[in-house]
């Protein structure tokens, strides 16, 4: 598995939906699980983002097949950074 960090901004809707909702926040992490990846930490934050969430994923594609499917549905937009250990980087 790998490890990738999700930067989520929600949109007007997913705020409101947050608000009336809060539960949704753990549904949408179960959903996470139900497309093959798992969510390791999770964190509500003050910024530009709303939240930053670390999960694992079997590789980019799979990740980016979760990314599509939460985004489609228009209540977040989300950056995703793949994570590398700096030794593999460095090689």
């Amino acid at each position: 598995m790998k490890t990738f960090i999700l930067l989520a901004t929600l949109s007007p809707q997913g705020l409101q939906t947050l608000r009336f909702t809060p539960e949704r926040l753990l549904e949408v992490n179960r959903e996470i699980e139900d497309l093959g990846g798992r969510v390791l930490q999770q964190w509500a934050v003050l910024g530009y983002y709303d939240f930053i969430s670390v999960i694992e994923a079997p590789d980019e594609e799979a990740a980016g097949n979760m990314v599509a499917e939460l985004s489609a549905r228009g209540s977040a937009t989300f950056d995703t950074l793949t994570v590398m250990d700096p030794d593999d980087l460095l090689g």
